[in-house]
């Protein structure tokens, strides 16, 4: 969500119970939040949806809404429903590079981005 929010500034939680790091986005004025459940309303006018219940039938309902309204998702518990994997990200100033394996390798995306952070901070080599 950190990383999520340093991109936009219009980032809305939906949520019975908020982790310390989004209370912590909340107080900084980068998120803002509203505790209690979700409901399939609260996605009209949305550009794109994190589905990240634990309840798996219900991320699945809220992706099928979002596709019937064309709205993008991605759905936390099965990346079958993804529309779109949220890439590994290296931040330098104002360079971005994003990396993903499109869910296959998240291991070796988290690995190539370390290695362009280093790049980026000038502790990396180029040969």
């Amino acid at each position: 969500m950190k990383t999520l929010a340093q991109f936009t500034d219009n980032v809305m939680v939906i949520a019975p119970e908020i982790a310390d790091e989004i209370s912590d986005l909340v107080a900084a004025g980068r998120v803002s939040v509203e505790k209690r459940c979700f409901a399939l309303q609260d996605i009209e006018g949305a550009d794109i949806v994190l589905a990240a219940t634990d309840d798996s039938v219900l991320n699945r309902s809220i992706a099928e809404e979002c596709r019937s309204r064309g709205i993008t998702v991605n759905v936390s518990d099965d990346q079958s429903l993804c529309d779109f994997f949220f890439p590994a990200v290296a931040l330098s100033g104002q360079v971005a590079v994003g990396i993903t394996s499109s869910g296959t390798d998240p291991g070796r995306t988290a690995c190539v981005a370390k290695e362009i952070r280093e790049l980026l901070d000038g502790n990396g080599h180029t040969d």
